[in-house]
């Protein structure tokens, strides 16, 4: 009875270990799947073309450039390899200003043919409309509309997936961003954490470090939600004041809420690997003269280096993952912060604020789930350094 009970046992251990292991691969292929589908994505909008007069020799644009044209910061052709003759803008809004009621026709019939013959007319003009409305596709030159590239992508410095008619999906803000925060946070929490942890280990007494110990291990516990408002209230006008900003909400402001944030583990692990320093080792050190802080940085600290590692790259796991607090304080600018003062946004609160909005199977959809396989990586590569710090003696 005692063996097949222990063989049931054994087999729901293995059967959950195989469902899990399942569900994490699924998940993982789930999120891989509908990120690449970006990059079979078109660069203009689906169901729209740029139509230019036949005589203009541009043959295509970067997103960048259509939208520096649209946006009347590039004005000539000549700019982007063509004539020298003004850009003349056409988006189908216009319609109604260009041409009278009568030549539209009372239910716009006529709105194609009015199109077309505007840009078979006017050398400078990129009209922006419906695929449907150029009735002669062969009197026009239509722009390529390639594919989203993955440099367009990757190195692209401006994340703007609304943008019309070529939205920007630009990642380097976002990852500059996160890892901006995180190093900041790391920078501020590090200190502090090993200065508490060697405290709890090797100066206070029992009972304040019985005291202390549940006290930190509490701070894990608190929703990010909790932090984020504490660095909202306090932290954000603080910073305003304090550096007489425009406004509080920074990347600094966010670094400090997730240094706060990590204390916890790093105090956790590094007191915990202090701990396990033998206890002949801190003898043999005070035998030979040495003082006890002597002790704590040339023999504890040396001996707990690996923990201690391993606490600060698990604080950094949450630093770089965390999303409402950071989402809360940081001010959620999607540009490549150049000082922490600055506002900025990350990867985890980009995909929080943006996911809701985006149409399901879209580009900006695919380009949100892309930004969490950049995240997945990150945090792999940090798992795979925790692994690699625990194993060293």
């Amino acid at each position: 009875m005692k063996s097949i009970l222990e063989k049931i046992v054994s087999g729901l251990l293995a059967c959950s270990g195989f469902v899990t292991s399942l569900t994490i691969i699924l998940i993982v292929l789930f999120l891989f799947s509908e990120a690449l589908g970006l990059f079979s994505s078109k660069v203009v909008e689906d169901g729209y073309v740029l139509a230019l007069n036949k005589s203009n020799p541009v043959a295509e644009l970067s997103p960048r450039e259509i939208k520096d044209v649209f946006d009347e910061e590039i004005t000539n052709w000549s700019e982007v390899g063509g004539k020298d003759e003004p850009i003349e803008l056409f988006r189908l809004e216009d319609a109604e200003s260009r041409f009278t009621p009568e030549e539209l026709g009372s239910s716009y019939e006529h709105v194609g043919a009015c199109i077309t013959r505007l840009v078979e007319q006017t050398p400078g003009m990129v009209a922006f409309v419906p695929r449907q409305f150029i009735v002669r596709p062969e009197s026009v030159h239509l722009l390529a509309d390639n594919s989203i590239s993955p440099k367009d992508v990757f190195a692209g410095a401006e994340w703007f997936p609304t943008a019309t008619p070529a939205p920007q999906f630009g990642f380097l803000p976002l990852i500059a961003g996160t890892l901006w925060v995180s190093f900041f946070a790391i920078l501020f929490a590090l200190p502090f954490g090993l200065a508490i942890a060697i405290y709890m280990s090797e100066v206070a007494n029992p009972r304040v470090r019985n005291v202390l110990k549940p006290v930190v291990e509490l701070l894990s516990g608190i929703p990010s939600v909790v932090y984020g408002f504490f660095g909202l209230i306090v932290i954000v006008p603080l910073l305003q004041q304090t550096f007489n900003l425009p406004v509080g909400e920074s990347g600094l402001a966010g670094s400090i809420v997730l240094a706060i944030m990590a204390l916890p583990t790093i105090i956790t692990v590094s007191e915990d690997a202090m701990r396990n320093c033998p206890r002949s080792m801190r003898e043999a050190s005070l035998a030979l003269g040495a003082s006890q802080w002597q002790t704590v940085y040339k023999v504890v600290v040396p001996y707990s280096v690996s923990g201690i590692a391993s606490g600060v790259v698990l604080g950094i796991g949450r630093a770089v993952g965390e999303t409402m607090a950071v989402l809360m304080v940081t001010g959620n600018a999607a540009v490549i912060p150049h000082s922490i003062l600055e506002p900025l946004r990350t990867i985890p609160a980009t995909i929080a604020a943006e996911l809701g909005e985006a149409p399901a199977g879209g580009a900006h959809y695919q380009a949100l789930f892309l930004l969490g396989v950049v995240l997945f990586f990150i945090t792999l590569l940090i798992n795979f350094a925790v692994e690699a710090v625990s194993k060293r003696k």
